[in-house]
């Protein structure tokens, strides 16, 4: 039972029902009984005694006939577990109840609070009688004549076993009614623990269920505050663990995809050297060129790839220069610039004549830059312009990479930073792994930049660098 944790919880609930209600019915039942109970049945002999010695001093004949007095006790009725004794003011033995006092009768009576009773006082006391044999519950009241004058006395006893009768019933009554209390609190406690272990039960059983590649549906989030959080966290696992085997599926299927294009190519520019085509210094020339081009897209895959493996670990790291951008981009957008000539795109490049420098990592910013001229040029139709503008706004620098190609459409904007997204047929970004943005986005965060998108469908992008000129020191 305590390997499991509703057991545990059980034994948590019912443990201190155990341990506390046994002991606040002792406690109970003492001050019930010392501080209620007793007080109120000795307080009760005491008004009897006193009553009875109040009738008793009405009647003189009493005091001065032992006969009569003995007569009189002799006709009442009085209960059989106590005794009431007459004495004259010397304490001797006038009348009683008992029969068995009956050789008693016209001796003198040792009394321990007879002194106490001659002073007018009522005397209570619970004590052990030698004669009786038994604890005795005992009230010695004088009787006093209208006049003031001692008369005697009377003597009202009780077994105590009559008051110890009352006390067991009380106590098999708190008994009892502690017994249900602790079995309604037990049940209660259980209750409380199985409605506590249920839910955790069930994510145990959903994270098993998701380790072996089994659950498909979101936990009902119920129970508790902690219990709905835990189950929101295995939901979020899962649709984190489903849209990670999403990826990597879209992930294989790109790099068959975007592997086998290349490869296809190179092959088939091997098989035509080994057939005899460097004969033809024109055609090898445009068949080097073309198997160049191949093997520079495979170069781009793995350097793309590895950059996905550095977000995915969190060692991304950023050698800082201090860059000069108007003596750096020029330079490094010239084979860009022959790219998009090449292709029949007007080039516009505006830089300052004054610009601050950045900090940054020359060759992680040239992969961002990089990648984004490369998606315009890719992107844009000849006769399109692709531009590239450079400036300062307060304590940024921006580069705004702009095109006229087809544009993104605006469901498609929010997703286009994440890997793997790639647009349908007609759309930007037909091809390729859909890692380029995502990696970019990255570098320039990195940096303790951002990276900003602006497009309509059919009106070009607008893709901007910001980059701080004083960057903070990521952790």
């Amino acid at each position: 039972m305590l390997n499991t944790l509703r057991g545990r919880f059980i034994l948590s609930h019912i443990l201190p029902l155990l341990i506390v209600i046994p002991l606040m019915g002792i406690a109970t039942i003492y001050l019930i009984e010392q501080q209620i109970l007793i007080p109120s049945l000795l307080s009760e002999l005491r008004g009897n005694a006193l009553m009875l010695s109040r009738l008793a001093a009405r009647d003189q004949e009493i005091w001065q006939d032992s006969a009569y007095a003995q007569q009189l006790l002799a006709q009442g009725s009085f209960r059989t577990d106590g005794r009431l004794t007459l004495m004259d003011g010397n304490g001797i033995l006038l009348a009683s109840s008992d029969p068995a006092d009956a050789d008693q009768i016209g001796t003198q009576v040792a009394h321990p609070s007879l002194e106490t009773a001659r002073g007018g006082e009522v005397a209570i006391q619970l004590r052990f009688s030698q004669q009786l044999g038994d604890d005795i519950a005992d009230a010695l009241a004088p009787v006093i004549s209208p006049s003031g004058e001692l008369l005697g006395f009377v003597r009202l006893s009780f077994h105590y076993y009559s008051f110890i009768e009352q006390l067991y019933q009380l106590r098999y009554l708190l008994t009892g009614i502690l017994l249900v209390a602790l079995l309604i609190g037990a049940g209660l406690g259980a209750a409380l623990a199985i409605n506590v272990g249920a839910p955790v039960q069930q994510v145990t059983q959903a994270v098993y269920s998701l380790a072996n590649g089994e659950r498909s549906e979101a936990l009902p989030e119920m129970g508790a505050e902690e219990t709905r959080r835990l189950s929101r966290a295995v939901n979020t696992l899962f649709e984190r663990l489903r849209g990670m085997e999403s990826a990597r599926k879209r992930l294989l299927a790109n790099l068959i995809h975007e592997i086998g294009r290349p490869l296809g190519a190179l092959r088939m520019g091997i098989e035509a050297l080994s057939r005899g085509a460097d004969r033809d210094p024109k055609f090898y020339e445009e068949l080097l060129e073309g198997m160049d081009l191949e093997t520079a897209r495979l170069q781009r895959l793995l350097e793309d790839l590895s950059h996905l493996h550095e977000q995915t670990l969190g060692v991304l790291e950023l050698d800082r220069e201090n860059l000069d951008l108007s003596v750096w981009l020029p330079e490094t957008l010239k084979p860009w610039q022959q790219a998009a000539l090449k292709k029949r795109l007007h080039w516009k490049l505006k830089l300052p004549d004054s610009l601050p420098n950045v900090q940054a990592d020359p060759l992680r910013l040239d992969q961002v830059i990089g990648n984004l001229v490369s998606n315009a040029i890719k992107y844009t139709p000849g006769g399109g312009m692709v531009g590239i503008e450079v400036g300062a706004e307060d304590d940024w620098i921006l580069v705004r990479v702009s095109d006229t190609g087809p544009g993104i459409p605006l469901e498609m904007q929010e997703k286009m930073f994440e890997p793997f997204v790639r647009g349908g047929h007609g759309k930007r970004f037909p091809q390729g792994m859909g890692l380029g943005l995502s990696i970019a986005q990255e570098l320039v965060e990195a940096h303790g930049g951002r990276l900003e998108l602006e497009s309509e469908a059919g009106l070009g992008s607008k893709f901007t660098i910001w980059l701080p000129l004083h960057p903070v020191k990521l952790l």
